[in-house]
């Protein structure tokens, strides 16, 4: 049973800078993607970023330039740079194990970001 914590959240002003951080424990088999999705007030959970083991990366076309995700084994981190008021969301931890013929799918709790304008 994979557990995901964040953390790097917190209040920031437009243009500056925050980093997440998740690490995922209780991993039993292998994690073969880890990313970011976020959800802002009254809008739907949206993928931000993501990366496989392989070093694949996604990206949404609104943090494309202005965030970058790396990925350890079992941690994903994600910098995002010139923030703006529209990045303010709860960003949740995503990863996604291997089990044998199938991908079990894990969601942290969530960290708060909040961009002020």
């Amino acid at each position: 049973q994979v557990q995901l914590v964040e953390s790097g959240g917190g209040l920031v002003q437009a243009g500056g800078s925050l980093t997440l951080s998740c690490a995922a424990s209780g991993v039993t088999f292998s994690i073969t993607s880890m990313g970011w999705y976020r959800q802002a007030p009254d809008k739907t959970r949206e993928l931000v970023a993501t990366m496989t083991t392989a070093g694949t990366t996604n990206y949404a076309n609104s943090v494309r330039g202005r965030f970058t995700i790396s990925r350890g084994k079992n941690t994903v981190m994600l910098q995002m740079n010139d923030l703006k008021p529209e990045d303010t969301a709860v960003y949740v931890c995503n990863a996604i194990e291997s089990v044998i013929e199938t991908g079990m799918t894990y969601w942290g709790e969530g960290t708060e970001v909040t961009v002020s304008s």
